[in-house]
């Protein structure tokens, strides 16, 4: 695998920001013979834009979990913004970041990088805050997304405008977010009368989590309503060893076509 850490000025922020890019060109693997095809691959990766949690940045999932080896297993190109606590929203108080995450880092990577820009090879998946990120997007793209993880997903963000929320400043105190597109009950539902192709959703959870009761009442709603969801719960609190086991099942889970 290939790791870029890159940093740009992207006016959608207006601000320099940085992302990590793992592309699998070459391998890390130490049993390599002589015979063995070094070479680049010419067809475009499959993608997928793995968000961080709050309090973490574009560096965490690269320092805390195997994220590369998996990846590389699956030939998956991975790209890891920095989003700060943004909850991937327009932030009231601070930066453009669902304009950032959704419009622009998309049409950037695409450009700058063999990456596929089939729908069926692009994917998202985040922890916690970037659970809730990761099932935004594709809930609200779903003509872009072909399927969506959320692990701890802060996936109920109803309440997150109220003074004490970490999220107040990206939402604003008193905004409405219930029945509007920045709640993941709402778009589920909105989804269920989508005519397009609908993404696949993977939800786990660890039942110490002190998300889990959210989680399980996010489940429930979205099998109310029909939707294509995956959902996994077991033992584990709001914490990396849990992430990370379950971050190689859920690669396992993506929808991807034969690797290369």
């Amino acid at each position: 695998m290939a790791l870029i850490q890159l940093s740009f000025k992207s006016r959608a922020l207006m601000l320099q920001t940085s992302v990590n890019v793992l592309l699998p060109v070459g391998m890390n693997a130490v049993d390599f013979t002589p015979s063995d095809d070094f070479s680049y691959v010419t067809d475009p990766f499959p993608v997928l834009y793995l968000l961080h949690g709050a309090t973490d940045d574009y560096s965490a999932w690269l320092r805390l979990s195997s994220i590369e080896r998996y990846a590389e297993e699956k030939k998956l190109a991975v790209v890891m913004p920095n989003a700060d606590m943004s909850a991937y929203t327009d932030m009231v108080h601070g930066h453009r970041y669902w304009t950032y995450i959704s419009k622009v880092l998309p049409e950037f990577m695409r450009a700058t990088f063999p990456i596929s820009q089939h729908r069926e090879d692009t994917f998202a998946a985040g922890l916690s805050m970037g659970g809730y990120g990761a099932f935004k997007l594709a809930l609200r793209q779903p003509e872009r997304f072909a399927a969506a993880v959320s692990l701890s997903g802060a996936v109920d963000m109803r309440e997150a405008s109220q003074p004490d929320s970490l999220f107040v400043n990206a939402f604003g105190e008193g905004t409405k977010i219930a029945g509007t597109d920045l709640d993941l009950f709402h778009l589920i539902k909105k989804l269920g009368v989508y005519e397009g192709a609908k993404p696949a959703l993977f939800q786990a959870c660890g039942t110490e989590d002190f998300l889990y009761e959210d989680n399980v009442r996010f489940r429930d709603y979205a099998r109310q309503v029909n939707a294509n969801l995956t959902y996994e719960e077991g033992p584990g609190g709001h914490e990396w060893a849990y992430w990370d086991r379950m971050i190689a099942r859920a690669l396992d889970w993506l929808p991807l076509k034969t690797t290369n």
